[in-house]
């Protein structure tokens, strides 16, 4: 308990504890231990419980942490989940990532989600990491302390050796719930857990203690790495900080490249892809022809280039191409497939009043070969070349709202108006604004 306190106090001080608490022998121990630190901590104390429904007994394990908590005298939240399984998709990590989602969802501004790993569940996922081929960062392991949700996750037994938890739940007579699913060899750290570990633990005694130190060797590894790649990063964004330069970061060496990608990529929120995507973008991405507009895509994610610039978004859903909406001009239009919405504001320049009050008023999507008068031009030009000028990625073009007025081209979403809709500048009219 004196360790846990001492870990406890080199971590910043939440507005709140929430410990993870399944109802095994793990997260039993840091409850209970939790519980007699209370009235020392200087943030309260809680549980949250994550009902898979996976297990038949799903409902019991649930009641019995009811009960433990109230032996304990402690608030529980028990979450229940619905899992669909998807296909193709594992149903270990798709459960991992619905339980951190729902904890992270009960967690206010600078709380601290608790979990129980120890120094075993460290060396096993280092173990995981390597057969995956992981680099530094994926043989980093877990953290001490890292920022999750709203706040943060700590791990604060993540130190201490099986054998202590084990003695300390006995010492202190916990009774805590046995998952059967720990038992099935079909999932990966399962099986290392069970059929692996002992051999290798019998001929390296010390394993778990030498490979949790090996990852807090490549955690400061990565730490160097970066620190480098943020500050490639930063100059190689464009002026907006949406896109990455593409020239820059050819200028590179291939492990640097890599290296910064993978710094934009998370910093956009986005999974990382395998190396061979990576590899792809520096590729493919440099080496295709300056008419070309080439796509890298991993799931939720995809990768174009336009003028030498990177952008990254999640994949694009499908529209229709003769998309027809009409519109009163007055209330805001919800365009369909996350176009987002049109809206209109009142100010000096802009549409006429007249036209816009007048006429029927329709928002389609771009046609091949029409052409757009601006104002104070006497000639029309086509849109290719509005946009080339606008610099307009290619892909975005046909998912920009257009507004006729009685089936003439007023306004370009909110990038141009046309003649001969345009009133003086002086003079009030109709702004168009477009909620991407």
């Amino acid at each position: 308990m004196q360790r846990l306190l001492e870990t406890l106090s080199t971590l910043p001080i939440p507005g709140h504890y929430w410990i993870a608490y399944s109802g095994g022998r793990d997260s039993h121990v840091l409850l209970h231990a939790m519980a007699g630190l209370r009235d020392r901590l200087q943030a309260p104390l809680s549980a949250v419980h994550i009902d898979h429904g996976l297990q038949p007994g799903a409902a019991d394990w649930a009641e019995h942490c009811r009960t433990i908590c109230r032996q304990l005298r402690l608030p529980l939240d028990v979450i229940p989940l619905e899992l669909q399984p998807e296909k193709g998709r594992s149903l270990e990590e798709q459960a991992r990532q619905a339980r951190y989602r729902a904890l992270s969802g009960v967690m206010g501004p600078g709380d601290m989600l608790l979990t129980a790993h120890h120094q075993e569940d460290q060396a096993e996922t280092v173990l995981l990491q390597l057969l995956r081929g992981a680099g530094p960062a994926g043989l980093a392991a877990m953290p001490l302390l890292a920022e999750f949700g709203p706040g943060y996750h700590a791990r604060p037994l993540l130190e201490q050796p099986r054998w202590l938890l084990d003695e300390y739940a006995q010492t202190n007579e916990l009774v805590w719930v046995e998952d059967l699913s720990n038992q099935e060899t079909g999932f990966d750290r399962n099986y290392l857990r069970r059929e692996v570990m002992p051999l290798l633990t019998e001929r390296w005694p010390s394993m778990g203690r030498t490979l949790a130190r090996s990852a807090r060797h490549c955690a400061e590894a990565q730490g160097l790495i970066d620190e480098i790649a943020g500050r490639d990063l930063q100059r190689l964004l464009g002026p907006e900080g949406d896109t990455l330069s593409l020239t820059g970061l050819m200028s590179l060496p291939a492990p640097r490249g890599r290296a910064v990608l993978r710094a934009w990529i998370r910093g956009a929120g986005f999974q990382l892809p395998d190396t061979a995507r990576l590899d792809r973008i520096l590729t493919e991405m440099g080496g295709a022809a300056p008419e070309r507009n080439p796509l890298i895509h991993w799931p939720g994610v995809e990768v174009r280039r336009y003028r030498n610039q990177l952008y990254i978004m999640p994949p694009m859903k499908r529209i229709d191409p003769h998309l027809w909406l009409p519109w009163d001009g007055r209330l805001a239009l919800e365009l369909p497939a996350g176009l987002g919405r049109l809206r209109t504001a009142s100010g000096k320049g802009g549409l006429s009043p007249r036209y816009w009050e007048q006429g029927r008023i329709q928002v389609r999507l771009r046609h091949r070969g029409e052409r757009i008068q601006l104002p104070g031009r006497n000639h029309s030009h086509s849109l290719k070349n509005f946009f080339q000028q606008r610099a307009v990625p290619p892909w975005q073009r046909g998912r920009i709202p257009f507004v006729y007025i009685d089936d003439q081209l007023a306004a370009v979403a909110d990038l141009a108006l046309c003649r001969p809709f345009v009133v003086r500048e002086w003079e009030l009219g109709m702004h168009i604004q477009w909620d991407r």
